[in-house]
C-alpha cells in the first residue's frame, strides 16, 4: 500500500505541484515575486538533506528514504546569500510585467503584444523607452504610423524599470494558489492595515 502512495506522488504531476517550498534568500525575502521563487519539493528535500538550506515551515505529509524520514518543507531559507541582479533584461515578460499585464493605449488585459512607439519604419529602435505592451486591435489600429496620427495616447510613458520595481510589480500578480505557511514571508515589508 504504501508502495502505491509513493509511486502515485512521484509519477503524479499534480502530486508533485502540491507541496511546492517557498525559496527565501538569506535574509528572508522572496528570490523573485514574479514568477514566485518556489522549488519542487524534491529539490527542497535534497536542498535540506545536503545542508544548502534552513526549513522554515513544513507540509504534514512525510517523505521516507531507507535512512531519513522528514516532513516536505513547505519554507526554506537559502544559507548562502544570492546578490539580487540590477541588472533588468530586456524580454517580453519584464515588458509586460512593467506594464502590469495591460494595454499601454487602452488599458484592456489579455491577448497582449508588443508596440514600437516609433515605429522601426521611421527610425525607431527597440528598446524600453520605445516598446509598449499592446492589444491586438490597438497595434493594429496604430500600425506604422506615428502616434499623434492614430489618436491614441500612452497611458504612462515608457522607461527601463529598475530591478527593484519589477519586483515590487511582481508582487501584485500572486499565483493562483499561495500555502498559508508563506504567506508571513511574501509581504512582511507590506504597510500594515490600521
Amino acid at each position: 500500500m504504501d508502495g502505491d502512495f509513493r509511486t502515485e506522488f512521484t509519477r503524479n504531476p499534480a502530486g508533485i505541484r502540491k507541496h511546492p517550498a517557498l525559496v527565501l534568500n538569506a535574509d528572508f525575502r522572496p528570490l523573485s515575486y514574479y514568477p514566485l521563487s518556489v522549488w519542487p519539493w524534491q529539490e527542497a528535500v535534497k536542498a535540506a538533506v545536503l545542508d544548502r538550506v534552513h526549513i522554515i515551515a513544513e507540509y504534514d505529509e512525510l517523505v521516507r528514504s531507507p535512512s531519513i524520514e522528514m516532513r516536505i518543507p513547505s519554507v526554506i531559507v537559502l544559507k548562502d546569500y544570492v546578490k539580487p541582479q540590477k541588472r533588468v533584461a530586456f524580454t517580453r515578460f519584464n515588458l509586460f510585467l512593467r506594464d502590469e499585464f495591460c494595454c499601454q493605449y487602452c488599458g484592456s488585459r489579455g491577448d497582449l503584444t508588443f508596440d514600437h512607439v516609433v515605429p522601426r519604419a521611421a527610425g525607431g529602435v527597440t528598446s524600453w523607452e520605445n516598446v509598449v505592451a499592446a492589444c491586438s486591435p490597438c497595434n493594429l489600429r496604430k500600425g506604422s504610423k506615428p502616434l499623434r496620427k492614430t489618436g491614441l495616447a500612452l497611458r504612462k510613458p515608457p522607461r527601463q524599470p529598475t530591478a527593484e520595481e519589477l519586483r515590487n510589480m511582481g508582487r501584485k500578480f500572486p499565483p493562483g494558489h499561495l500555502h498559508d505557511s508563506w504567506m508571513d514571508f511574501l509581504y512582511w515589508d507590506a504597510e500594515l492595515e490600521a
